[in-house]
């Protein structure tokens, strides 16, 4: 797994392996969702448009949606509304405000009601035109008004000089007499032009003036997300996300050994052959943590990082497996060929193939079966064995877990003959399903039998 892409696949394997987990999981994450919708009280928002008439460039408008959301409008609203405990720095959190096409201005309120959402919201939209409105009255200048007045006054006298030159002028029609008249309507003309360019100057004023609220703010007839639905929904699909990112870190981790070389190199042997399993429900944790009743209740106690068992051929060509390797050890050790099969405490596929190796033998070569816990591993001393032959299950153990186990049987001075790996096959017929093995008379085993496999404890 730590090698492998993750795909599809996996992820349909941790929910069919761990579907009670993540079931629980997701319980787990839709009660937080609840708490969380417990503890923030449902919201409700809605907002009122502005409409600033003529014509507006984009920095001015960004201007006036800051005034709208100014402590100055905000402060004013919660005097006008005099909602209990609720101040001007309170409201500022619940209102917002930005340009939109057209030049309008959206206000935006919340609150825990409709009907407060829809009044904060259109009591805002109010004291922002209002407040707007009287900027732009107080930002003329009365001087500058004064000094218009003035000048136009004397435009007016000078317009007058000109009608009264015009008339004195000489009354023929000589070309001189026609050039003075022409020249002085042109000045007048100019001076009326000039003149009304003037009281056009700042447009921006009458325009602020002239501001308007487009109707009152809807009342809200839903909450504003996230509603007590979505957080459900949120906690239920983080907690399962969690869950299965979880899984896939836990195996990207995994330090245990799958293929043949890895396990061959660690136990510092040769891979004698590989043998099958009939299991029913494969991938069972060899170190299961925690209570069993409730391992198997949330279904921890089967491996789900494991590929699912492949079918195999019969119980004559499983059988044929374990001979074959019963052959290569009567070919490699010499006689009397004596093995003391070791295989890891809790393995429960390497311990069936080692029962089914003791079985096959016949006697030649004359196995004895042990189980060696990983933790401390302990194997018997030598009497009259041979050597030790290795069973384990691919993707079960570390390195360091079968480097101890190997470092055990060289301490009580066995030396590790082969390796044998048990995979686990999915039992299709019943004549596959795992069954209690008869142990032949010829063999001789050393301590106590196990009844199932004939394997010694």
């Amino acid at each position: 797994m730590s090698d492998d892409t993750i795909r599809l696949v996996t992820i349909g394997r941790i929910v069919r392996r761990r579907w009670r987990l993540l079931t629980l999981l997701a319980l787990v994450g839709a009660l937080v969702g609840y708490g969380a919708s417990v503890l923030f009280p449902p919201r409700y928002t809605t907002s009122a448009s502005v409409l600033l008439p003529g014509t507006w460039e984009e920095r001015e408008l960004l201007t006036q949606t800051e005034v709208a959301t100014s402590s100055v409008v905000v402060d004013r609203v919660a005097a006008t509304l005099g909602w209990p405990g609720v101040s001007g720095n309170d409201l500022r959190e619940q209102v917002s405000a930005k340009a939109t096409d057209g030049n309008i201005i959206k206000i935006t309120g919340t609150a825990e009601t409709p009907e407060r959402a829809q009044r904060l919201s259109d009591q805002v939209a109010k004291e922002f035109v209002s407040y707007a409105t009287r900027i732009a009255s107080e930002s003329a200048d009365p001087e500058a008004a004064q000094e218009l007045a003035a000048l136009q006054k004397s435009v007016e006298a000078t317009s007058r000089r000109i009608s009264q030159l015009a008339d004195a002028a000489d009354p023929g029609q000589t070309v001189e007499s026609v050039q003075t008249r022409t020249e002085l309507e042109k000045l007048r003309t100019a001076l009326r032009e000039a003149i009304n360019t003037l009281e056009q100057a700042d447009p921006a004023e009458d325009e602020a003036k002239n501001m308007v609220v487009m109707g009152s703010a809807a009342r809200p007839t839903g909450e504003a997300p996230p509603t007590r639905t979505q957080l459900i929904a949120g906690g239920t699909l983080l907690f399962l996300l969690c869950a299965v990112i979880g899984h896939l870190t836990a195996a990207r981790m995994s330090r245990r050994l799958r293929g043949e070389a890895e396990i061959t190199a660690a136990l510092g042997s040769a891979l004698v052959g590989t043998v099958d399993v009939p299991v029913e429900r494969p991938g069972h944790r060899p170190d299961g943590r925690g209570p069993r009743w409730l391992r198997r209740l949330l279904g921890l106690d089967v491996r789900w990082d494991l590929p699912a068992p492949q079918s195999s051929g019969d119980e004559a060509s499983r059988r044929i497996r374990y001979r074959r390797v019963c052959s290569r050890l009567r070919d490699q050790q010499p006689a009397p060929r004596r093995l003391l099969v070791v295989f890891p405490e809790g393995d429960e596929t390497a311990r069936r193939a080692a029962g089914q190796l003791v079985v096959e033998a016949g006697g030649d070569p004359l196995l004895r079966a042990v189980a060696v816990p990983v933790s401390r591993p302990m194997v018997p001393d030598r009497e009259h064995e041979s050597g030790a032959l290795v069973v384990v299950s691919a993707g079960s153990w570390t390195a360091g877990e079968l480097a101890g186990l190997a470092e055990a049987c060289a301490d009580a001075k066995h030396a590790v003959v082969g390796v044998v790996l048990a995979g686990p096959v999915r039992a299709t017929r019943p004549s596959d399903r795992p069954r209690r093995a008869a142990v032949p008379a010829l063999a001789e085993f050393d301590g106590e039998l196990d009844e199932a496999t004939g394997v010694t404890g």
